[in-house]
């Protein structure tokens, strides 16, 4: 049975779709067959992967509402053992247009169910609110993964957040586990990282992963040339803290 993770926080530029496009590229490497599902509007996890999102005929908004299968919209290897259903800008009218639908909030999940179960690990990336979208990721996912900048306001938001994936939890989906909270853009030169990670840790009951991302240009350029760290520059230090992290994730969740 493979374990469907959903990447949230409501905050933008907390490294989010960095994690997303990432974390799924070094599951791949260390043989793990992935989905990734890009469910922002910006679709920034698409490009991220080297597709031209403007192109697309197919994406997961017409994946929600119900005008092609599946199998129409996926992108089979954008890396080895990396399957993409990608996004683009259409899916910010996806939210009115399902207003009106039955369940809307388990529209996804309906849609990717029987699929999820040829992948080890599905990798959900969230749009930075907590949306509509947002909650149909979390109503398909197992657990949710929180990626949290190491910046003074790195704790606002987070109880919000904690609260909406209780309520997910409580209403529209049983089986949904907080994954835990990794932090990103670390920067082990300034006191200031290495006080927010020790406030975070003292504040939350969550899990916290040991891996700490930390703030690489490579990292940072990746994106631009289409491509995962582990394969922009493999010996970067950015590559090298997200094939730990898969590591801890594979460990954590078996």
């Amino acid at each position: 049975m493979g374990k469907i993770i959903a990447i949230a926080n409501q905050k933008g530029g907390v490294g989010k779709t960095t994690t997303a496009i990432n974390l799924s590229a070094a599951l791949a490497a260390e043989g793990k067959k992935v989905l990734v599902i890009d469910t922002d509007p910006q679709g920034n996890t698409t490009s991220g992967y080297g597709i031209d999102k403007n192109t697309l005929e197919n994406t997961v908004y017409e994946l929600m509402l119900g005008e092609c299968p599946v199998q129409s919209c996926l992108i089979k290897n954008v890396v080895d053992n990396v399957n993409l259903i990608p996004a683009n800008v259409n899916l910010a009218a996806a939210e009115i247009e399902l207003i009106d639908t039955e369940k809307n909030h388990s529209v996804l999940k309906n849609q990717i169910d029987f699929v999820t179960e040829d992948y080890d690990y599905t990798i959900i990336d969230c749009p930075p609110s907590l949306s509509l979208l947002t909650v149909n990721a979390m109503t398909a996912a197992d657990s949710v993964l929180v990626p949290i900048q190491c910046e003074y306001y790195a704790l606002e938001g987070l109880s919000q957040l904690i609260h909406t994936i209780n309520l997910v939890k409580t209403r529209l989906n049983p089986e949904l586990e907080m994954d835990g909270i990794v932090f990103t853009m670390y920067d082990s030169r300034t006191n200031l990282s290495m006080q927010v990670v020790e406030n975070v840790k003292q504040n939350i009951t969550q899990h916290v992963y040991k891996t700490l991302i930390p703030r690489n240009i490579r990292l940072a350029e990746a994106p631009s040339f289409g491509k995962p760290i582990n394969i922009y520059d493999g010996k970067s230090a950015g590559a090298e803290a997200y094939a730990e992290l898969a590591k801890e994730v594979i460990a954590k969740n078996g």
